[in-house]
């Protein structure tokens, strides 16, 4: 039998921001940017919560988690883009690749389960209060999340392995602008069915049980807003629930218009925009909805202010 000569693949282009040598500098202002205001303004979330006493509850506790979460997973994906972007390189190595996949689909899981466990905290708390205290603990909150980073660290290494088996012989140019699964999947030149069959089987079911959680969840406290006699107490009710109910839409949202959607080979600019949408915008855009429409994070994000101001005064 005849060898053939095959070029492995050691190194893949990342193409999924096409743009001319005017907008390059636009495109890695812009990205810088919104980066910084993702990181600053869940930074801002996790100091306002670890400041103030009064939000030292279970609700702001998980809030504080994501914030993480979207500070690690944006810092994924855009400062390896702004520096593609600057240099022109627009180059990863394999290593790189699989390292940038395993933290990805690490924390946008991560993503995804903390907001199933923020229903479930506002479904106990409107739904069942006086078992509230016994369910939601601090330390049952604790091994809840940590039970979470095991389960998206265990999927995350799960794909990145069967990722590294395949063969990359072809192109190695990504329409994307990061190392994601389907992507990398469509450059293979090995039989990927088996990891498809992962993606739908175990990926489906980490990504679309959240979902579901979500949606019971919020149907049973619905339920009981409508049966809550005082005007006053469904006001209270729905206004601790906006603020998550607004990140879920917006995370699910875009996240099921590019993994749930017909994929297209042709149309790559329409899964990079959604892409961008929750893996960059929604981060940023959490600080703001948590801050803005929250009554008591406005109270601490004031008190931590002034006390800052009156100490640099002094």
């Amino acid at each position: 039998m005849e060898k053939r000569n095959l070029t492995v693949v050691r190194e893949f282009v990342l193409l999924g921001l096409p743009s001319s040598a005017e907008q390059q500098h636009l495109l890695s202002v812009l990205f810088f940017c919104m980066y910084l205001a993702t990181t600053l303004g869940n930074m801002l979330i996790i100091a306002t919560i670890g400041f103030d006493s009064h939000l030292h509850s279970p609700m702001y506790f998980f809030l504080s988690n994501l914030a993480f979460v979207d500070i690690c997973f944006t810092s994924t994906t855009v400062p390896q883009m702004v520096v593609n972007i600057l240099t022109g390189t627009k180059t990863i190595s394999f290593a790189g690749c699989l390292t940038q996949l395993f933290f990805f689909v690490s924390f946008v899981n991560m993503d995804s389960l903390l907001l199933c466990v923020m229903a479930y905290d506002r479904y106990v708390a409107i739904c069942h209060p006086l078992h509230y205290t016994a369910r939601m603990n601090l330390c049952i909150c604790v091994q809840l999340v940590a039970g979470l980073w095991l389960v998206t660290y265990l999927h995350a290494l799960l794909h990145t392995v069967l990722i590294a088996q395949l063969s990359f012989c072809a192109s190695n140019i990504i329409h994307h602008f990061f190392c994601d699964l389907n992507p990398l999947l469509q450059l293979s030149c090995s039989d990927v069915s088996f990891n498809v069959m992962i993606i739908f089987a175990v990926g489906g079911l980490l990504a679309l049980t959240p979902l579901v959680c979500i949606l019971v969840s919020y149907g049973l406290i619905f339920s009981t807003v409508l049966k809550i006699t005082s005007t006053q107490g469904k006001q209270r009710a729905v206004s601790t629930c906006s603020c998550h109910l607004s990140v879920v839409v917006l995370f699910y949202g875009t996240a099921i218009a590019v993994y749930f959607s017909p994929s297209s080979p042709h149309m790559p600019e329409s899964n990079t925009l959604s892409t961008i949408m929750y893996s960059v915008i929604a981060p940023m855009l959490n600080p703001f909805i948590y801050t803005l429409r929250n009554r008591a994070m406005k109270r601490g994000l004031q008190k931590m202010l002034f006390k800052c101001t009156v100490f640099q005064q002094q």
